[in-house]
């Protein structure tokens, strides 16, 4: 039976990615289970014991010394890309996929660009773009291009270092939408940081049932509204309900990634 860590990067605050990824890890529960660790709340970190580790999304400051376990999750991230790279058999290898919160961390961790402010939050649903290495990304096989995405954030990955990629053979996979009216710089928005390591900007958990009903409560609504404004609402209450959009994306890219863990793990059942 093969072992996941699921870690809870959201500090204790109330969301919809630890139960989204939970839902999602019991849906292999012939073939792994899993523990949650608290980091930020409670500081609990995994040791180097699990087979497949899940980073969630989270509020605030990426960057942000706030606790005992800011320290201990960079370690972490180093012990496992270095668990890595002196292992040579595919079966004992670390897999490793990081959201939001934990991708701008994975990505100032290996100083592949600058986590930064975003100018204006990142609240709704959108179309996220490949490039060359995202148009071969097997994660993504299936999803069109671009392809739809949740995405709730104030902070971003920009300024990538292409020396830093190459030294790691890293690759970006997608960047923020076209704004071609806008002068700011897009976002990545996706890293394969090896073969065993890929990160999101975006959320991939976001089940948009379970979204649409959330966001549908009227006071959510009526806060959603006032902060970003009803056009965007009602766009994203759109995509959500379109099966070709958000629902795409969440049937592929995480079930892609943990099939394929447990299949490089060869405990795939016959």
């Amino acid at each position: 039976m093969l072992r996941a860590a699921l870690i809870d990067m959201y500090n204790g605050e109330s969301n919809r990615g630890i139960p989204m990824l939970r839902s999602m890890l019991s849906r292999y529960a012939n073939v792994l289970r899993f523990d949650h660790f608290d980091v930020r709340a409670k500081n609990e970190v995994p040791d180097l014991s699990y087979d497949i580790y899940l980073f969630s999304g989270g509020p605030g400051d990426p960057l942000l010394n706030d606790g005992p376990w800011f320290e201990r999750f960079f370690n972490l991230i180093e012990n496992l890309w270095r668990h890595n790279c002196r292992t040579a058999e595919d079966r004992q290898k670390k897999h490793c996929f990081f959201i939001c919160h934990s991708f701008q961390m994975a990505c100032h961790h290996f100083g592949l660009g600058a986590v930064q402010l975003r100018y204006k939050m990142s609240f709704g649903t959108y179309p996220v773009h490949r490039t060359h290495w995202g148009k071969v990304e097997p994660f993504f096989e299936g999803l069109p291009d671009p392809f739809y995405i949740a995405d709730f954030r104030r902070y971003q990955v920009v300024k990538p270092t292409p020396e830093r990629f190459e030294q790691m053979g890293a690759h970006i996979l997608c960047l923020e939408k076209l704004r071609p009216h806008l002068h700011y710089e897009r976002a990545l928005m996706a890293v394969r940081f090896s073969p065993e390591m890929i990160g999101t900007q975006f959320h991939p958990e976001a089940d948009p049932a379970g979204l649409l009903s959330y966001f549908m409560e009227p006071e959510r609504k009526k806060s959603i509204v006032d902060e970003h404004g009803a056009a965007r609402y009602d766009r994203m209450i759109r995509d959500l309900a379109n099966p070709m959009k958000i629902q795409r994306t969440y049937d592929t890219v995480i079930p892609n990634f943990i099939e394929n863990a447990v299949e490089q793990l060869s405990l795939m059942p016959a």
